[in-house]
């Protein structure tokens, strides 16, 4: 089963009345919500820091995108489960990569990069997951 049919099957959608195309398109929409949720996430994990800062919105929204492979991977490493290394062969990764991206030195991971970096993220908060898979099926809920 793929790792993506638990959501089609709590917002009820028939995979098999898909195409090809509309199944890549409902994916990325998807991926664009969890990574949407995570972003709030870290917004409210940095509060204090944006107000002694005083940035704006604007700021916010700068940093944090600029930051997001930094703060996964931080997240991960604060769960004590992975260390660099763990993440690089998770991942696939050169481990001098992921120490670039945890350092903020490269911003621009690959897709392949983020996307198994949030596997593996998701793999270590599986409670947070939980809230965010809960949070996507009520806003596709309340779109129908």
């Amino acid at each position: 089963m793929p790792a993506i049919q638990p959501f089609y099957d709590l917002i009820g959608v028939n995979a098999s009345q898909l195409s090809q195309e509309e199944k890549t398109l409902l994916d990325a929409d998807l991926f664009v919500h969890v990574c949407n949720e995570l972003i709030e996430i870290f917004r409210q994990q940095n509060k204090q820091y944006f107000h002694f800062m005083k940035f704006t919105l604007e700021m916010e929204n700068a940093m944090l995108e600029s930051s997001f492979i930094r703060l996964i991977i931080r997240d991960i490493l604060s769960t004590g489960e992975y260390s660099l290394q763990g993440i690089a062969c998770y991942t696939a990764t050169h481990e001098d990569v992921i120490q670039e991206l945890a350092s903020g030195l490269n911003t621009k991971p690959s897709a392949t990069v983020l996307r198994r970096t949030i596997e593996l993220h998701k793999s270590v908060r599986h409670d947070l997951y939980c809230a965010i898979k809960k949070k996507i099926v009520a806003e596709y809920s309340s779109a129908a």
